[in-house]
């Protein structure tokens, strides 16, 4: 639905967008020994990104379900929760502070009042295990744990260490909390108090997010007050070159109207918590919360709240799609559509662009470890391009690496890397695996990819994903993409399994549309029309449920792995 100006580049409209007195003035500056390309006009903090609210408080901030919050009601709660933490639970500047809760204005709260009093902000997985809290809780060392009632309940043997403090929102009374170390927020609270002072430096840690790297124990990712920032900004960098593309006839439409963003992704994880959360906190935005995710609550909210962004993950676009209730509901003030986390087919984006009769497709291709921001594709690029993730901004420098270390020219597979001043400083307590990722600035990002002659990246799988079958390596993203593209699939994962004469085979998981029926002979002949023979699956795994997928709605291939492989050798 996107068209851009043919007249200006995507070279011309980054000069544009970072002239000289512009939002997104460069200058290079060094960090810790390297030189990077920085934003010249930047807040010092995320404290001084949080007081750009106080100039908006008439707005609506935030809707969750039958609850609506003004950035004054929003700020009232952050200031008074900063003094509750400083004044009553004695957080200093350094000291982490845990947020273990699913989605609720008390996460933001809690975030905000957290990275504003110099203390680090460590995100804790909702859905983690007692066994999995306590291994979060433990490594980060926090002095203090916010959370709702059903993290709170898998709390009591961290508690019984004394290491920590616990603060919990959203209290039911379905539970005497009488451990002295156990506060309750509405109880504690004293609404009208002044947000307590603490001097941050751009090199204060901020933010310790949960990764699991390749293998073993989550690892903690932390970054800093500038790190974070200027992932955030990178993407209103992007945005801003988008505007300077846009036709005239695209600027009749009053793209840069208000927005109205729908939360669909979990806050703990970087997508929810920089380009969105943070995203229209800064920008002034309304933020639509969701209970969790469920498409047909979705639409409804679309419809009523007038979304203007979605941004999830590609299964989630495709659940919006493929409901059955999406005819019925109105999407016309979908502007944007989009996300990342993992690539999306091309039948998607073909799809997207088709079915919303406004929304523009659009896919950025970000890690935690990057503040979430890396490359991103949109508009009338996405379309000519639909398996490309886009490109970057000057902040940020891609490259492709061989097995050996060395760069690899255009149009060549290797890993890709990135450099920025918008990565993490490294994994906490865990200076081998740091050194391990990142050398010489540069992150090794684990997946495998490409980029053409445009700087436009390509990823085509994970390191550890690819499949080698028989000498040949098959890129699993790849077959995937085709697996969609069969009328009567629904979702399609594809992964390796061990093989004794060919080294792995290729496996297809699939789920078909309701009601629909199609025999594995057809789709491995619909495969076999658009794919080299030994790209085809060895077999196709039939599921009659929802594949499995994490919080953030990306498919568990090692679940689904294993699940087959115990199935395989039972019969």
């Amino acid at each position: 639905m996107s068209e851009t100006n043919s007249q200006i580049s995507f070279d011309e409209a980054v000069k544009i967008a970072s002239a000289p007195g512009s939002l997104y003035e460069l200058e290079d500056k060094e960090i810790n020994g390297l030189t990077y390309s920085c934003f010249k006009i930047c807040p010092q903090s995320l404290r001084q990104l949080y007081d750009l609210g106080r100039f908006r408080l008439d707005n609506e901030a935030i809707v969750y379900e039958d609850e609506r919050y003004t950035y004054k009601e929003l700020i009232d709660r952050v200031d008074s929760t900063a003094d509750l933490l400083v004044s009553r639970l004695n957080v200093k500047k350094g000291d982490r502070v845990a947020i273990a809760m699913r989605n609720y204005p008390e996460w933001i709260v809690a975030f905000f009042a957290t990275v504003s009093v110099g203390a680090v902000a460590c995100l804790l997985n909702a859905w983690w295990t007692e066994d999995e809290l306590e291994y979060g809780v433990s490594l980060s060392g926090a002095k203090l744990i916010i959370a709702d009632v059903e993290r709170a309940k898998k709390l009591d043997n961290i508690l019984k260490k004394g290491q920590s403090k616990l603060l919990v929102v959203r209290h039911d009374n379905e539970r005497d909390f009488t451990n002295l170390e156990v506060y309750l927020y509405d109880k504690e609270l004293e609404l009208g108090k002044p947000m307590p002072y603490v001097e941050i430096d751009s090199e204060d840690l901020a933010t310790m997010l949960f990764t699991s790297g390749t293998t073993g124990r989550p690892k903690g990712a932390v970054s800093t007050h500038r790190a974070v920032l200027h992932g955030l900004l990178g993407f209103g960098f992007k945005a801003a070159v988008d505007v300077a593309r846009r036709s005239k006839s695209e600027e009749d439409e009053d793209l840069n109207g208000p927005n109205t963003f729908i939360l669909a992704v979990p806050l703990f994880h970087v997508t929810g918590t920089v380009p969105v959360m943070m995203g229209c906190y800064t920008t002034g935005n309304r933020l639509v919360m969701m209970y969790k995710w469920d498409p047909v609550r979705a639409l409804e909210l679309i419809e009523r709240e007038k979304i203007t962004v979605f941004v999830g993950v590609p299964t989630m676009a495709h659940d919006l799609l493929e409901s059955p209730e999406f005819s019925k509901y109105d999407t016309s003030s979908l502007r944007s559509i989009g996300g990342g986390g993992a690539p999306a087919a091309p039948e998607l984006v073909r799809q997207i662009d088709q079915k919303f009769s406004h929304g523009s497709p659009q896919i950025g291709y970000g890690m935690t470890e990057t503040n979430g921001y890396g490359p991103q594709n949109s508009g009338e690029d996405y379309l000519n391009r639909p398996t490309s993730a886009g490109r970057v901004v000057p902040i940020m420098k891609v490259r492709i690496v061989g097995e050996d270390g060395k760069v690899l020219d255009k149009n060549q597979i290797g890993e890709i890397e990135f450099y920025g001043p918008n990565l993490i400083s490294g994994y906490w307590e865990d200076k081998v695996y740091t050194d391990e990722v990142i050398r010489d600035g540069w992150l090794k990002s684990g997946d495998l990819g490409y980029l053409d002659e445009d700087d436009f990246i390509y990823v085509v799988d994970r390191v550890k994903d690819m499949v080698l079958r028989g000498g040949e390596n098959i890129y699993c993203v790849e077959v995937e993409a085709v697996l969609y593209e069969v009328p009567e699939i629904f979702e399609a994962v594809v992964f390796g399994v061990p093989d004794e004469r060919l080294g792995e085979q290729l496996i297809a998981a699939v789920v078909l549309k309701d009601g629909m029926q199609v025999s594995e002979e057809k789709i491995k002949q619909f495969l076999s029309e658009k794919l080299a023979k030994f790209k085809i699956p060895e077999h196709i795994y039939f599921s009659k449920d929802q594949l499995p997928r994490n919080a953030a709605g990306k498919f568990l291939k090692t679940q689904l792995r294993q699940q087959y492989i115990e199935t395989h050798q039972k019969n």
